[in-house]
Order: structure tokens, then sequence, then C-alpha cells
């Protein structure tokens, strides 16, 4: 038998004693033979380790699925509201670019197109309203336009108006490129973003909203059929439904079109309060779907921008909602219909007011009713010197803005040791208005002189050495950039507030037979309102009851006294124990008074509330809708309540 050995491998066959054949003893194998070991049992921890494992994997993916999606919803959300029908897509070629870090201005339009008459007529703009967002003032300013202004009426293209009429019929005429071309005519105002709002989607909002809280001055009643829009609201702070809202805005059957937009403004706040403070994260996709789908917006702006109007929008403080009225108006009988004229100064102060708010107005206003002195910190242009660099790289920017600030009292210092007014870099787009790091005045004249020179950012002086070296030691360094067009803002020359009598009568006995009947009937006390406002009287009008009892929230009561003045406006007091409502939270002053803890709520300079909190309820002193009696009126009417039982 023949076989092949072959290093070691194999083996033969040979002869044993018994004659068979047998192998030899097989030699060591090249391959090596593993038996896997028996796996230990998993303990209970084991298991666990291994399953949360898996769920984090999952969540993980679940998650960025979730976010994947919901950024690709986001963006759709915001295409859809970009222009898109052929009026608005022509309206848009209109409208001005808003600068980087500058105020945006966007023109509101609520389009009352609905079935009918009015859609066969054209349609009209009830709601003119121009709103400015202005991130170095942190301000957001509101001017309404009223509907029924007389104006000139022009189309885009249209070198002369159409006629003069009423402001609404440009919408009806050329659709909202026509409303957008005649409020800039009219006002001068660049407007940045064209704003639609359907009627039906303005209910649709507040609906997916769960309504909105808003403050009802007084009864509200048109019976279906009469004519007008039927109408049926009681008096005091409610949550409304959309259609209610809308009709609450859109009433003007006994007043006029400046209690119209007092209306709107109110709506406006309400909404940003409860928005801001109050929204729930899981209406979110119901009420951009509602936004979506009524909404449609004319101009450039992305996802980035929405979402930093957004969080803009939510971080304002309290009281810096300015509202802004075309104040000097006069009726006129056009063709059988009450319109309104105004002078053009008078629209142009409205104007200079709304493009140049001053929050500083609000704390002048509320010590000078207090009787406080407000000490200024800011230094008198005579004490505050200045030097001035050119950063934009146009020859002659520095020395001319020295010379204009210098005509303002300012004290110019040019740079040492006879070097040119250049910064260091040649490239700044926004002013820049630096102060001594540490030092108190320079922050002040700092900021007082920024409002010359907007748009203009406010900074400590960086430790640059290139740049420092221009510096002679000035209180204030300034670098130009290139928004600076050789002239210096126009500022409202906005005077100190004094004191004012307030205009007030003592007379418990009117409102006692008002809140005995309902002493037991509200699980907290009352308060009795000894001071009323000398021309003002319980609002009985038309059977209407002066007293209201009623639930404002779930287990929670409220009263509302109606007190309407000489001038058929109307001003309340609500007493309740709902205590965390939201037209509480954005307080503007918290002031002890008479041992008493007073809210102060205010809306520009004006008081539009002060909240008495004690005992587990709240009392409310209400301003009318236009915020017409006085700071001093509002604080002596609080102060005059007493407990109910001591005052009879």
């Amino acid at each position: 038998m023949r076989t092949t050995l072959k290093r070691g491998v194999g083996r033969g066959a040979g002869a044993a004693h018994n004659g068979h054949a047998i192998f030899p003893p097989a030699p060591s194998s090249a391959v090596a033979y593993f038996q896997q070991p028996s796996r230990a049992p998993r303990t209970p921890l084991a298991v666990a380790r291994r399953l949360g494992g898996s769920l984090l994997v999952l969540l993980s993916a679940v998650g960025l699925g979730a976010a994947g999606g919901a950024y690709l919803w986001f963006h759709q959300s915001v295409d859809a509201v970009r222009a898109h029908t052929p009026a608005m897509k022509i309206a848009e070629r209109q409208l001005d670019v808003t600068p980087p870090g500058q105020a945006a201005v966007a023109l509101l339009l609520g389009d009352n197109q609905r079935a009918g008459i009015e859609r066969s007529a054209g349609g009209r703009s009830d709601t003119i309203m121009l709103v400015r967002a202005d991130p170095a003032t942190g301000t957001i300013s509101l001017l309404s336009i009223p509907r029924d202004l007389r104006v000139p009426v022009y189309c885009p293209r249209s070198p002369s108006p159409l006629e003069t009429t009423r402001v609404d019929y440009a919408f009806a005429f050329c659709g909202p490129a026509g409303s957008l071309d005649t409020i800039r005519h009219l006002t001068g105002v660049p407007i940045n973003y064209l704003i639609t709002v359907e009627y039906h989607g303005f209910k649709e909002i507040v609906n997916d909203l769960g309504g909105i809280w808003l403050d009802i001055d007084r009864r509200y009643y048109n019976p279906p059929g009469d004519g007008y829009a039927s109408i049926d609201l009681q008096p005091g702070y409610q949550r409304l439904t959309g259609g209610s809202a809308l009709d609450f805005v859109r009433f003007r059957h006994t007043d006029n079109d400046f209690f119209r937009q007092a209306r709107e403004q109110e709506f406006l706040r309400s909404l940003k309060s409860q928005v801001g403070a109050h929204f729930d994260p899981l209406q979110l996709p119901q009420f951009v779907s509602a936004i979506t789908h009524n909404v449609e917006v004319g101009g450039k702006f992305d996802g980035g921008t929405v979402l930093r109007y957004a969080l803009f929008a939510a971080t304002l403080k309290p009281g810096h909602i300015l509202q802004n009225y075309v104040a000097d108006t006069s009726s006129v009988v056009v063709g059988g219909a009450d319109e309104l004229s105004a002078p053009q100064s008078a629209i142009q102060q409205a104007v200079s007011q709304f493009e140049n708010p001053d929050v500083s107005e609000q704390k002048a206003a509320n010590a000078a009713a207090l009787g406080e002195r407000i000490t200024s910190k800011t230094p008198a242009p005579q004490r505050t010197s200045i030097t001035v660099l050119n950063g934009n790289g146009v020859p002659g920017a520095a020395a001319s803005a020295s010379y204009l600030l210098g005509q303002d009292h300012y004290v110019i210092l040019q740079p040492p040791h006879g070097l040119e007014p250049n910064a260091p870099v040649q490239d700044y787009f926004h002013t820049m208005v630096y102060f001594r790091p540490g030092d108190v005045n320079s922050k002040a004249a700092a900021a007082a002189l920024q409002k010359l020179l907007e748009p203009a950012d406010v900074k400590p002086l960086p430790l640059d050495n290139s740049l420092r070296s221009l510096d002679p030691g000035s209180m204030i360094l300034v670098v130009l950039g290139t928004t600076f067009h050789d002239a210096l803002s126009v500022t409202t020359q906005s005077t100190a507030p004094t004191r004012q009598p307030p205009v007030v009568r003592y007379e418990p006995a009117t409102s006692v037979p008002l809140l005995q009947p309902l002493t037991k009937k509200v699980p907290f006390k009352l308060e009795l309102p000894t001071v009323l406002e000398q021309n003002s009287s319980p609002d009985t009008c038309c059977g209407d009851v002066a007293a209201r009892l009623y639930w404002i929230a779930k287990g929670k009561k409220a009263i509302r006294l109606v007190y309407r003045t000489a001038g058929n406006e109307y001003w309340g007091i609500e007493e309740t124990n709902f205590t965390q409502a939201p037209i509480l939270a954005d307080r503007s002053f918290e002031h002890t008074i008479g041992g008493r803890s007073f809210s102060l709520y205010y809306s520009g300079s004006h008081l539009h509330m002060a909240v008495l909190n004690t005992s587990g309820a709240s009392y409310w002193v209400v301003n009318t809708l236009r915020d017409s009696l006085s700071n001093e009126t509002m604080l002596a009417i609080a102060k005059g309540l007493e407990p109910l039982q001591a005052a009879a």
C-alpha cells in the first residue's frame, strides 16, 4: 500500500500479529478544534440594560424622525403663507427690503370679502393698521388708519391719485396693491411686509387658540335683521369665541371708527399676551394650519425670520406695545355717508410718534401721576464729549456728523496727535456708539445719542489698541456706518409730564345699591368705589344692567360695574377671585399706595388698568377703550376702593 506523508500528516497501514492491517498512531493535526463554552444565564439587570439600550436607540430614531418631520412641516407652513395670489404678487413688488438689524414695518389688512354683496363689490379693507417691530427699542408700535378717512387713493403705476375718497376703497379699486400704494403716499413710511387676513380665518385662528380673553367695556347688542351686523355681548372680562371676538372688533354701529380701532388694538394686545404666556404646544399644528389657510404675507422672509419675530413678540416687556391714532379729525358728509377728514399735520404727528417710540414716557407718566420726581441720569449734551470716526469709507462723513452733533450742543473732541478721524476698519454697516465700560454716565449718554444716529448699536468700548489710539479720552466714541447719510434722526421732543388734579367726585352712595344685593352671591369680599370720575354715572341706558354677576372661569365668579362718561365712553370696575386671569400677567409697575398693594398696567404713557390685590381677590379699575380717563383720575378711583360693609 502506497501513501504519501507530508509534514507528518498521513499514515500507512502495517500488519499486526494477527495478520490484519492496522493504522499506526495518528500524528498531530495542523487543524485545531474549539468548542463554544455554554452561555451563562442573563441576570435581570443585564436584560434591563439590553432593553433600555434598544429602547434608547428606538426613541432616538423616532426623535430624529419627528425633528426632521417638524422641520419640514414648519418650512412648508412658512412657504404656505407666502404671496401666492396674483393680487398679492403684484403688491409684493412694491415692498421695501428690510435692512439688517433695523425696524420692520408691516401693513395689516383685514379683508372683509364674504359671500354675497361685498364680494361682488370687490371687497374692502375693514382693518388698516401699520405694525412696526423695533429691536433697538424693544417695542411694537401700532398705527391704525380709520377706514372712513378721506384720502387720495392711488393704484400701482398711477402717477396721480384716482380720486379722493375713503381709504378702504383703495382695496376695492386695486386690491392689496392699492391699499399699499395709498398708505405709503399718505404716511411716507417704508413698508417691508404686507399681511392680509380673511375674516373667516380670523374666527378660525381664535377658535383654534381655544378662544381669546377680552375685556368688554359695555353691553353690545344688535338684534338680527335690523340692518346692522348682529351682536350680543355682556360687559366684563371673558373668553370669546372667534365669531364673538370678530363681532366685537368690527362693531361701530353706535360709536365710530376711532373706537373700532381701539377694539382692534386691544385684540392684538390680548392675542400677544395669550399666545406668549398661555399657549398650549399641542394646539400648534391646528393653529398654524388656520394661519396658513387664511393669512397671506408679502415680502422677503424665511423660517429664521419668522422665528425671530415670534421670539421678539413673545419676550416683549409689559407696556412695550404702543398705540397710535390719527387724533385731529372731523366728520364730513359725502354722498349721504359720514366720512372723516384729517389735516396732513395730524397724520404726520401720528407717524412721528409711530416711528419714534419712547418707552421712557411710561415711567415718567407714572411718576407724575404718583407725585414722584424722576432725576435724569443722562448727562446734558453740554456735558457729553464725543469723538466721531469715519467707519463707512465716505470722505467727510465724520466732519459732517461732528458738525451736526455740535449744533445739538455736544462737545466734539478730535483724535489725538493730529490723527485723521478714520477707524482702522472701513466696513461698518450700523453706526457704533461706544461708551466707557463701568461708567454709568457714559452708558446713559450713549443710549441718548443712539436715538440721533439710528440705526445705531450701543456697546462698551472694545479692547482694540488701534481703535483706542484714536480716542482722546471722550465720554463717547462714535464710528459711523454706511447707514449714516449726513443727517441726524428726527426725534419727537417729549416734554416731561406734569401732575394734573384728578377729575373725580366723592360719592359712595351711587354704587352701594349696585353691590349690596350681590354680597352673599360671591365667595369674596366686595370693594365699593367711593370715588367716581366727575361726570360719570352707572350705565343703565336702554335697559342695561350696571352691575353684572357672572362666572368668569370654572369655579370663579366676577362682578362688573359699568360707568358711562359724559362723552359716551365706558369705564368699569371688575371684582373677582380669578387671580390668574391672563390680563394680569403683563404688569408694568407695582406700588404700595395707602398701605395697600396696587399693580399698574400701562399702554404707552396711559394707565389702562389699576388693580388692587387683597384677600384672595383682585379689584380692577379699567380705563375706557381709548384711555380717556387721566392717569391721576384712574389712581384716585383705585385708591377710593373701600370694603363695602365699612363704606356703607
